[in-house]
């Protein structure tokens, strides 16, 4: 990669990422080298996922605002954006092949395996990498190199297929932070009466295409003119009289529409879709003599009787100034968005009171939270994978400001490396720390945290077994298991991969469970019946990770599980105290699931969950 004073967030992301690689291939054996290496992969997150330039914030002296930035990765930044260049970078990335780091952007190849890829193939420059890869496997130059084979070259062929037909979508938490950003903006305008997202941000669907913002507003013009003027855009694509696009970091298209307050209803419903469930209602509507548009409702014949109150003139399209009317007009209660996605909800809210159908459910609230049980805090063991950034005490603090009643802590498992016996009495340290805490909250009456619970997220292996000696669960309130590796079993295999982890006896949550990452990778495959049946008989809960890159247990499954009475838990997965909020969108697949509060174990207040723990 070419440095240069103005490098986007992307690129910097990617070039850190690069300088976490180059760690990995060429000191990965030196000791607590996984620790910087994880620094930089955290603070490459952290800069892609920014709504503000990195350039920007260090030009107002800001850098310290993106999470994951501390004083060393600081100062290599400071140097990039001064001079164009930073010699640490350099002289490391110096020697190794740039098409390494292109082949590092095909899903399963890590540092090492790209370097071997490069280097024993031949493939050194970076436009060409993922091209002249493709070519060896076709030619089966792979399955000879050590440590591949016939299989390893059909995956990277498979896997490259997918790269290439794969359309480009954003994060959900990315997305909505943007749109928060633009939104707080537009307020600022006296013109603006009210403002929503459309589309899927709306729906709260996992990926995001673009944003899509509407405004209610009888001036069009100076919303236009002040939504152009907006200071984080990196480009104006387009402006009209009522909309305008512009392309924000990132690379993210945010589109504005402006209608007019008397038909906003009408429009807000139109284009927050899905379109299979517009396609729904409009067929109903058809049958009605309706017609439907993003103005409103207009009549193809005299269908007063059937509607909730006649249309003014039979070629006039009545307008809506909010969606609970337009719904209410054509029969129907108001539909959250998340639910709109032609799976049964329409014939849901046609309910009344002579109607036997369920109705809409009352869906889980960010507010309806109790608690959050899966924490990772800065405790010091050497775990099996990345270590939280945050004391436990400071993530305490937040819970108790979050409104939370309990939390758990849930370092990963240490490293299998370790004796027991030294397993043991890092375990035992962590018991004493928790136990300290808790004594300490009995002391505060302002506290709404009332406990603090000592678990662990432990590995489950390919045999399903336990990454932790049989002694140490004695030491902990509860375990939540996760598959952390070996993602390519059969269904079979890694159902009873699964099974055979659920049957330990402190074993509550089963976390992430399909183990997928948005935009890296699918989850694994499983017979999702027989783990439902499985946590019912013995009261596991399955978890709604709301990580961005995870919001796993998908809704689609989320509403199976509920189906079979599975009981759900929704965790954030923090490893920082800052992350604690992003629970908000771990209720948004809940919700997208159907899910109820009763649904959700951590909606209990404290002493009924204690029960049910």
């Amino acid at each position: 990669m070419k440095l240069h004073k103005n490098l986007t967030n992307l690129e910097v992301a990617k070039l850190l990422r690069s300088v976490a690689a180059a760690y990995e291939v060429k000191e990965g054996n030196v000791p607590n080298i996984r620790f910087r290496i994880i620094a930089y992969e955290r603070a490459a997150d952290s800069i892609e996922h920014s709504t503000s330039e990195a350039k920007d914030l260090w030009d107002d002296q800001k850098l310290d605002q993106i999470p994951g930035i501390g004083s060393g990765i600081g100062q290599y930044l400071n140097e990039l954006f001064k001079t164009g260049h930073v010699k640490h970078f350099e002289d490391l990335l110096g020697n190794l092949p740039p098409a390494m780091f292109e082949l590092m952007q095909i899903p399963g190849i890590g540092p090492k395996r790209a370097y071997k890829l490069a280097r024993e193939l031949g493939i050194t420059k970076a436009h060409n990498a993922v091209k002249k890869l493709t070519e060896a496997a076709k030619k089966g130059r792979i399955r000879g190199l050590e440590g591949m084979g016939e299989q390893s070259e059909l995956q990277i062929l498979e896997t490259i297929k997918q790269v290439r037909n794969k359309s480009t979508r954003f994060l959900l938490p990315f997305a909505q932070g943007v749109a928060d950003e633009v939104i707080e903006y537009m307020k600022k305008s006296p013109v603006v009466k009210k403002i929503d997202t459309l589309g899927s941000l709306r729906r709260q669907v996992s990926t995001i295409g673009d944003v899509d913002i509407s405004v209610a507003s009888d001036k069009p013009d100076e919303v236009i003119k002040h939504f152009v003027s907006y200071p984080k855009k990196t480009k104006l694509i387009e402006a009209g009289t009522t909309s305008a696009a512009i392309l924000v970091p990132g690379g993210l298209h945010v589109d504005l529409m402006v209608q007019p307050p008397k038909a906003y209803g009408a429009l807000l419903q139109h284009f927050t879709g899905s379109k299979e469930h517009n396609v729904a209602l409009r067929t109903w509507a058809q049958k009605k003599g309706l017609s439907l548009s993003e103005y409103g409702v207009s009549k193809k014949s005299d269908t007063s009787s059937l509607l909730r109150r006649p249309l003014e003139k039979d070629d006039k399209t009545l307008p809506f100034d909010s969606e609970e009317k337009f719904y209410n007009y054509l029969g129907f209660a108001w539909i959250p968005p998340e639910l709109r996605e032609n799976t049964g909800e329409l014939e849901a809210a046609l309910c009344t009171s002579k109607d036997k159908l369920p109705g809409l459910p009352k869906l889980v609230q960010v507010e309806d939270l109790k608690g959050d049980l899966h924490l990772h805090s800065n405790f010091p063991a050497e775990t099996s994978h990345d270590a939280g950034a945050d004391p436990m005490e400071e993530m305490a603090e937040e819970a108790n400001r979050l409104g939370y009643e309990y939390i758990a802590f849930t370092e990963h498992n240490p490293k299998l490396k370790e004796k027991e016996a030294r397993v043991l009495d890092i375990l035992k340290v962590k018991f004493e720390r928790i136990e300290k805490i808790n004594y300490s909250l009995g002391g505060r009456r302002e506290n709404r945290l009332q406990k603090v619970f000592n678990s662990l997220e432990v590995d489950i292996r390919p045999s399903g077994q336990l990454a932790l000696p049989e002694k140490a669960f004695d030491l902990l309130d509860f375990v939540i298991v996760a598959v952390h590796s070996s993602f390519r079993g059969t269904r079979e295999s890694q159902t009873q991969r699964i099974l055979t982890a659920l049957k330990y006896p402190k074993v509550k949550i089963l976390a992430h469970p399909t183990g997928r990452m948005l935009n890296n990778r699918e989850g694994i495959e499983v017979d999702w019946e027989k783990v439902f049946e499985v946590c019912v008989k013995k009261n596991i809960w399955l978890e709604i990770n709301s990580w961005p890159e995870r919001l796993d247990l998908p809704d689609v499954l989320v509403r199976e599980a509920i189906k079979a009475g599975v009981k759900l838990v929704i965790n954030t997965d923090s490893h920082a105290t800052n992350q604690m909020e992003l629970i908000r969108f771990g209720v948004s697949v809940a919700r997208r699931g159907w899910a109820e509060a009763k649904d959700i174990v951590n909606t209990l207040p404290y002493d009924k969950f204690v029960k049910m723990l």
